[in-house]
């Protein structure tokens, strides 16, 4: 994805150390105070404009915030509240793409493919759970925990279900939410939406039938730094009967055009996330998570890109991208690199950029070396989602239109062909 104070202290604090939701029990004086409710975040605070509601009501989306507020203030426990919430996260991913993969009412006349439903009311259920004011003792942590386990079984992160078996092969397929909306808060991102497409699907080629399975990240430094990326793909990416074959993280990129990205590099740029928080820095790796030493500031594509760019996917071009930008070995100043990075340079922008997508890239392709994952993988840029000539302005522009549907599903069509010659070229 490229670019064109919030929870996140809470939220960090529970997701890299994976906290089990059955939750360690506090000290005494921790259990004796109830923690206050938390203000909204900035994305939350987003979610009372018009745009998102109007998203919400015409999918019939606008329920979900209200039940789950209803179902958490009826919970006696930590324990039942982790109920409801594992429940309703998982029934919200399920929701989302059952919608778009037109199973079940539409709920409203919002077109079935859009990925906003699913952004915007988790969003309100975020706010609810910030909120909540339980009759028993919750600690800081135990929000936290509960609030990890809600960003992670909404987003489809727990739910990864590859098959086991030698005669199927194994595809894991990530997107992203939304982002800058500050510039406009009607945005969707295509990447979110072929997520949705994609996941639990089977693309049956000449070599075989793969089964796809998806998640959906936040466009947020925080939790990226807090692992994740690593908590979602390790289970997948390491030994195993349903160690996937082949993965490709996509995410939003340039007008008119997809790119393969070849290189990944190491570095945050510091671009406002959905938080409008920024972060230069080198792209910061947990602990606890299998990584080479030294960290490498380069990683590279095994997806099969020049059969990619070769293949008739669709009507946008395909592009094999190696450009990046370094700092020469010796050097301090920042050049670009038409062809890639030299020997013993220094990152400061792979070819997916220096914010989330080329970090999500450097992530995945790392993990992948680490764990010694032979298998095709790598980053998938789409072109941007643009709404009609006549409906540019944000200020008077409407929701939707028929070239804003119409590009989204040439997009996710677009997407399920590139994975269908990854799925043709994997062992």
């Amino acid at each position: 994805m490229r670019p064109i104070r919030p929870r996140l202290a809470l939220l960090g604090a529970a997701l890299l150390a994976a906290l089990p939701l059955a939750l360690a029990t506090p000290t005494t004086a921790a259990a004796d105070a109830i923690a206050p409710t938390v203000a909204p975040t900035v994305e939350e605070q987003r979610l009372d404009q018009a745009a998102p509601q109007e998203i919400l009501r015409r999918s019939g989306f606008d329920d979900v915030a209200p039940d789950f507020a209803r179902a958490l203030a009826d919970s006696h426990s930590a324990a039942e509240a982790e109920r409801v919430i594992t429940h309703d996260g998982r029934a919200l991913w399920r929701r989302a793409v059952d919608r778009v993969q037109g199973r079940g009412p539409a709920g409203g006349d919002l077109s079935r493919g859009d990925d906003r439903p699913l952004y915007w009311a988790r969003l309100g259920m975020t706010r609810a759970l910030g909120q909540w004011q339980p009759g028993f003792p919750l600690t800081d942590a135990r929000r936290a925990a509960l609030l990890a386990a809600l960003e992670r079984t909404s987003r489809g992160q727990d739910s990864l279900d590859l098959p086991a078996g030698t005669k199927i092969k194994r595809i894991v397929v990530t997107g992203f939410d939304p982002f800058q909306l500050d510039a406009d808060v009607r945005r969707s991102n295509p990447s979110g939406a072929a997520a949705l497409a994609l996941d639990g699907t089977t693309i049956r080629t000449d070599s075989g039938t793969a089964r796809v399975e998806t998640a959906v990240f936040p466009v947020r430094w925080a939790d990226f730094a807090d692992g994740t990326v690593e908590r979602t793909l390790l289970p997948s990416f390491g030994p195993g009967p349903r160690r996937v074959d082949a993965f490709m993280t996509v995410s939003q990129g340039r007008a008119g055009r997809f790119d393969v990205e070849r290189t990944n590099g190491a570095w945050r740029g510091g671009y406002p996330d959905n938080a409008n928080v920024s972060r230069t820095e080198t792209v910061p790796i947990p602990a606890g998570v299998p990584t080479p030493s030294p960290q490498p500031q380069w990683t590279t594509t095994t997806l099969p890109y020049e059969k990619i760019v070769a293949a008739a996917t669709g009507p946008v071009p395909v592009y094999d991208h190696t450009e990046v930008t370094e700092i020469p070995a010796g050097a301090t100043t920042p050049v670009v690199r038409p062809e890639g990075p030299t020997a013993g340079s220094t990152a400061r922008a792979g070819g997916g950029g220096d914010y989330l997508s080329n970090e999500i890239a450097y992530r995945a392709t790392l993990l992948r070396d680490a764990v010694g994952l032979k298998a095709p993988g790598g980053h998938l840029h789409t072109p941007v989602l643009q709404f009609g000539a006549g409906n540019t302005d944000p200020a008077t522009g409407q929701v939707t239109d028929p070239d804003f549907v119409r590009n989204r599903e040439a997009i996710t069509a677009q997407v399920r062909s590139v994975l269908t010659v990854v799925a043709t070229t994997t062992r």
